[in-house]
């Protein structure tokens, strides 16, 4: 006996494969919704780590400004100590000033020579005096510039001649000088002292 489908077989198949392309759209959705989750969640992972690592960076350089201005303060504290101390040390060595002045005028002072006037200012002197020559006054000025420890940089400000009265009858001349030279402090003296002398260059090393 031969047995004959009638019923539409095709449009069957035709709906059975719509339905699987249906199927497996839905199910290749849910996967791409899943998949977009996934990437979401762990880019907010990443972007909350990344958060919690800038506020630790944030909340340490805080802390380390804090110690940077502790650090500021103690330095401008320690500057302004060693300040203090340097004008103390500055205002107890300046008392011996006029000292060395007086003891280096009566040693330097040659022969023949003598302070008529002087005027301090700091460290700064204007010696007044008269001399018997102009020899005498180089002779000032050697003395001040080479053998005088407390006393440097002399300047002759003018030298004029001038006649001094012996006796009434007796008159002689002399040579009328002003000069300006430098007080050494003793704390520069320490200083200059202390400090290391120049190394001298190898004799190969000019050749």
């Amino acid at each position: 006996m031969i047995l004959l489908n009638l019923l539409p077989h095709r449009e069957a198949a035709r709906k059975k494969r719509r339905d699987a392309f249906t199927v497996s759209m839905g199910l290749s959705a849910l996967l791409g919704l899943a998949i977009c989750g996934a990437v979401y969640l762990w880019y907010e992972a990443q972007i909350s780590a990344q958060q919690a690592r800038n506020a630790f960076l944030q909340a340490e350089n805080r802390r380390l400004d804090e110690k940077i201005k502790d650090i500021a303060n103690l330095q401008a504290e320690i500057a302004a100590l060693k300040a203090r101390q340097q004008a103390v040390e500055d205002l107890q060595g300046d008392r011996t000033l006029t000292v060395n002045l007086v003891n280096e005028l009566a040693k330097q002072l040659p022969e023949g020579a003598y302070v008529t006037s002087m005027k301090q200012d700091g460290n700064n002197v204007t010696l007044t005096g008269v001399a018997q020559s102009n020899e005498r006054v180089s002779e000032v000025l050697r003395g001040f510039s080479y053998t005088s420890p407390w006393l440097t940089k002399p300047e002759l400000v003018e030298i004029t001649a001038g006649t001094i009265a012996v006796s009434p009858r007796d008159q002689r001349r002399v040579s009328n000088f002003t000069m300006r030279v430098k007080l050494v402090r003793p704390t520069d003296a320490l200083r200059a002292a202390s400090a290391p002398a120049p190394v001298a260059a190898p004799a190969n090393a000019a050749r």
